[in-house]
């Protein structure tokens, strides 16, 4: 643990050695260069403060959330700007080098001088990142978008032809800090006039009583002709906090569970229900978590029991790992999957038709947005909230909107 924290430290300081070295190259006036000390240090003596007093036993928290907000904003443009400079050093070896060995002026320094060019383009690139992550802090994290897609399917029921679903994922109501601004995005939900709400998990971070003050606005959602059903997902069992008892940890499950009830959504705990039409019906499955990377409680045989294979089925699952690890081959074979989790990281790049990136995708092969396997669907909502870091980047938060239609056979 001492020798960890030696090296993070290590990795600190020549950061900040060479993040000064560019400010110091790139201005002479000595007030501005002890302002650029003065703020980097109280904001480094306030996050290893910060961090020092995080209890596992609460988790998360509005403080916890701006620390790592802060420690975005300063570590991530320095990184950018070690990373020029460590590069001009390279040069400047070889330069150096160069110059020793073929007996230039002996008595020049063996290094040539940073140049104040070099320093300006690696402050300008560490700018991008740096307004970025605030913009993402101060509006991008309720920039919320509808984002809408057509799905066609030639065993759809006639009677569900044209017919709309909604999908919310990821609340994360403990995140929230703008009462205004969810309410209007629940206005956004409402002027879908949608025939099906579905919300695919994680109501909270990790405790129940983040969603209380909440409740009475997402009971504003509008009753849906055919429902508005839920499940849960990773963040909804406790498990990322150190409870005092197992009794503690059983009652905040029980009563995460009940916030469904609360807000009028019906929760589906590895279960079935069908959705009837005229005379046709569809399947809605709903499975508890189930990802590659945490406690594996869904169960799809358990969710799917009495359904047939030809019965058309859409399933909700919080994870998206869990259509190529489970779903795709499962011999109820599901139509269309829906899942979250993944936040789109919260942070990447997207130009429709043109670049859809983020880091996470190192991490999940489908992680926001269509995916199409076989006919089959699956769509992984980038997240109604947000988590850890209070902003999004790229990345927006999303009301998806899914029509499914009937594809005509071609005579």
């Amino acid at each position: 643990m001492a020798f960890s924290l030696f090296i993070l430290f290590l990795i600190i300081g020549v950061i900040e050695i060479y993040a000064f070295q560019a400010v110091k190259t790139f201005t002479k006036v000595k007030w501005v260069r002890l302002c650029y000390v003065i703020i980097s240090l109280m904001s480094i003596v306030f996050i290893v403060y910060q961090f020092t007093r995080f209890d596992r036993s609460v988790g998360q928290t509005p403080m916890f959330m701006i620390t790592v907000g802060l420690m975005l904003l300063v570590l991530i443009p320095k990184l950018l700007i070690t990373s020029v400079l460590i590069l001009e050093d390279g040069l400047r070896l070889i330069v150096g080098s160069r110059n020793y060995f073929n007996n230039y002026d002996k008595e020049a320094s063996f290094l040539p001088e940073r140049r104040r060019f070099i320093s300006k383009v690696a402050l300008g690139i560490a700018a991008v990142p740096f307004l970025s992550l605030i913009y993402g802090m101060t509006v991008g994290k309720y920039n919320y978008k509808v984002l809408r897609h057509t799905l066609f399917f030639d065993d759809l029921p006639d009677a569900f032809d044209g017919f709309k679903i909604t999908q919310i994922s990821d609340i994360h109501s403990g995140s929230f800090d703008n009462p205004e601004k969810i309410s209007y995005a629940v206005d956004l939900i409402n002027e879908q006039e949608s025939d099906l709400l579905l919300f695919t998990g994680d109501i909270v971070n990790t405790n129940a009583t983040e969603m209380h003050p909440w409740i009475d606005t997402f009971k504003k959602i509008k009753n849906h002709e055919f429902g508005k059903y839920s499940i849960l997902g990773n963040h909804d069992y406790g498990e990322y906090v150190e409870w005092k008892s197992e009794e503690l940890k059983n009652k905040n499950f029980e009563d995460i569970k009940d916030l469904h009830r609360q807000i009028d959504f019906k929760l589906l705990l590895n279960e079935n229900t069908k959705l009837k039409k005229g005379n046709d019906e569809i399947a809605l499955v709903g499975v508890e978590n189930w990802g590659v990377k945490f406690k594996k409680v869904g169960d799809l045989n358990k969710a799917s029991e009495n359904l047939k294979k030809e019965d058309f089925k859409i399933l909700m699952s919080h994870d998206p790992s869990h259509w190529d690890a489970e779903i795709n081959t499962h011999e109820k074979d599901f139509h269309l999957t829906l899942s979250g989790h993944t936040h789109g990281f919260q942070f990447g790049i997207e130009i429709p038709g043109v670049i859809k990136w983020s880091p996470v995708e190192y991490v999940y092969k489908q992680w926001a947005g269509l995916y199409v396997n076989m006919e089959r669907y699956l769509y992984v909502n980038r997240g109604f909230g947000f988590h850890a870091y209070p902003g999004r980047v790229g990345i927006m938060p999303e009301i998806t909107v899914l029509e499914l239609k009937k594809r005509k056979k071609v005579v």
